[in-house]
């Protein structure tokens, strides 16, 4: 609460340099009175060394992050971490200095167009601290926000960008699992952030926070979503061609790689695109790509690494090698566990710019660490959050007849609507609102976490993401999670996607009588979601595809034609008739 200042003639300059909401002479148009880099408000320490654990206090018990932990993880002080495509900057501090901010409603100084604002930040308050800030624009406007922080040391991990293995207590190191978030939320868009106000909550403390800047002149061409950290190989010295379908094309092209989900960084020592011929084989020489001008780049843990412009043509519709060196030994990995198409390995050594199938002698159904493929120009994106009936379980492999790939065809044959990029952000077995995947450590589940805490990576982060169409619920409601509760979810997603500025399409739940799992009593929770999809004004259009696959004589299964024989999963003809019944100008 403002105080009010009583003005007499004598002071009156000084009064107007102390009024609420009222500039200081001198201060830059658009920023509050106070507004500060975010480091000049540092008034918590929350790394210590671990011989040394008393310098920090970051909860007010005396617990803290362990530097060495950190350090393992890549979170170095000063070193630009790109999480959900935003560049943050882990403070440049050494362990027992202050590092952080607890948000009690300082102004910070930023900078920035873009779609969202990201803070890079932890809670203490034992459960997710929660509260209200505002953004100030460079032409005097605002807007408000909302900001959960969820809590360090109890939040869940299927969100949080890292975990380290240790809390450091005057009394000795635990074991037990601090957690780092990356928490994002919607800015006006096409206009400059010039401050923020933190929020009112001490428990909420502030590492970095950054605008997200819109991917100006990119559309996504492919994408694959993390499914777990699974352990592969172990591989030394190889490299990896990985077979993608390009969608949309374009003159320029950029790949991006995730370490989500990992404790330790990941190292590529090279990489580099081609157009496939056929198999492991390049049309033409693969041409090298390069990490902020150098042929390889560490991943901090939890962080991404998008490779610099590269002048490339991309042909849409066409497939690509995507190979990248492992000089290490890698013995797991973030994986999307279903290819529905063959890549490879190599022998060892670094075969990046190999466009022979020679080096190439064993056969990967996965794909790890490459999770995006831009082109350059285009007019943006839709994205699909799926599961197995998106990702191209049953569909034939190597012969890209997924339903999004049909889809995407349909888009470059015609001339109606924009030749958006699709990208399929499918993964098996995925649910609305349980994670699969616990969110961390080595695990042989591939469920992934679920569409809620998936959405801002997966969706929100995409490259000119101008659509999303969620086709969810099944696995969901084969697992016990009432109608209710997948309808909840699937309001929230709409709800976070439509205030980025999203077209929100919703799919219905197709029928799978005669799946061992797929009972009457899942089959009237079915039919209460698609009421509900189809009914509602939530989502801005709705794909019947529950209409398009089912057999009139028995909603509860598909038409025979269209399953592939699992009752669960339609074949190559159910496929393309999801994608065929799409309303293009839906998009």
């Amino acid at each position: 609460m403002h105080r009010r200042v009583r003005c007499g003639a004598v002071v009156l300059a000084l009064c107007a340099a102390l009024a609420p909401g009222r500039p200081a002479a001198g201060a830059e148009p658009g920023l509050p009175t106070g507004a500060l880099p975010l480091e000049r408000h540092f008034d918590n320490t929350a790394v210590s060394d671990d011989t040394r654990p008393g310098e920090a206090d970051l909860d007010g018990s005396g617990a803290s992050l362990s530097a060495q932990d950190l350090a393992a993880a890549g979170w170095t002080p000063g070193r630009t971490l790109t999480v959900q495509a935003t560049a943050l900057t882990w403070p440049d501090r050494w362990a027992g200095g202050p590092d952080n901010v607890r948000a009690s409603g300082q102004d910070v100084r930023v900078s920035g167009r873009g779609n969202a604002l990201a803070f890079l930040a932890t809670g203490t308050d034992g459960e997710t601290v929660e509260d209200s800030g505002t953004v100030t624009y460079g032409d005097g406007g605002s807007s408000a926000y909302r900001l959960a922080v969820p809590d360090w040391r109890r939040g869940p991990l299927a969100t949080k960008a890292v975990a380290l293995p240790h809390v450091n207590t005057p009394e000795g190191q635990l074991t037990e699992q601090a957690r780092l978030y990356v928490v994002t939320v919607p800015l006006a868009p096409d206009r400059e952030v010039a401050s923020v106000r933190l929020p009112h909550a001490p428990g909420m403390h502030v590492f970095a926070l950054a605008v997200r800047a819109k991917a100006l002149g990119w559309s996504g061409s492919w994408a694959a979503a993390s499914s777990g950290l699974l352990a592969v190989g172990p591989w030394t010295d190889r490299t990896l061609r990985l077979v993608v379908h390009a969608s949309a094309g374009g003159r320029r092209v950029r790949l991006r790689f995730d370490n989500t989900f990992a404790a330790a960084p990941a190292r590529i020592g090279a990489a580099s695109v081609a157009v496939r011929a056929v198999g492991a084989a390049a049309r033409e020489r693969p041409v090298a790509v390069t990490f902020a001008g150098a042929r390889g780049v560490e991943i901090p843990a939890g962080a991404q690494a998008f490779s610099d412009p590269l002048g490339f043509e991309v042909p849409s519709g066409a497939d690509l090698l995507v190979s990248f060196h492992l000089p290490g030994t890698v013995t797991a990995a973030p994986v999307h566990r279903l290819g529905a198409q063959p890549s490879y390995v190599s022998g060892p050594g670094d075969h990046t710019a190999d466009g022979s199938a020679t080096p190439y002698t064993s056969v990967l159904t996965s794909r790890p660490l490459l999770t995006g493929v831009e082109v350059g120009g285009g007019p943006g994106s839709v994205v699909v959050l799926g599961d197995s009936i998106t990702d191209g379980t049953k569909s034939t492999t190597d012969t890209n007849r997924r339903w999004p790939d049909v889809l995407a065809a349909r888009l470059r044959e015609q001339a109606a609507v924009p030749h958006f990029g699709v990208l399929n952000q499918g993964i098996s077995g995925n649910r609305v609102v349980l994670d699969g995947y616990p969110g961390d450590g080595v695990s042989t589940v591939t469920q992934g976490v679920s569409a809620l805490s998936r959405f801002d990576r997966d969706v929100l982060a995409q490259a000119s993401v101008r659509t999303a169409v969620v086709f969810e619920g099944v696995n969901d409601l084969r697992s016990g999670v009432s109608a209710r509760e997948v309808v909840a979810g699937l309001r929230e997603l709409a709800e976070r996607g439509r205030a980025r500025g999203l077209r929100m399409l919703a799919a219905t739940i197709l029928p799978c009588g005669g799946e061992a799992r797929c009972t009457a009593a899942v089959d009237a929770e079915r039919l209460a979601v698609n009421s509900w999809i189809r009914d509602t004004a939530v989502f801005d259009g709705v794909l019947d595809f529950d209409g398009v696959v089912r057999d009139p004589a028995r909603p509860e299964r598909m038409r025979a034609g269209y399953d592939s024989g699992d009752h669960l999963h339609p074949g190559d003809a159910g496929l393309a008739a999801l994608a065929e019944s799409v309303d293009l100008t839906l998009l």
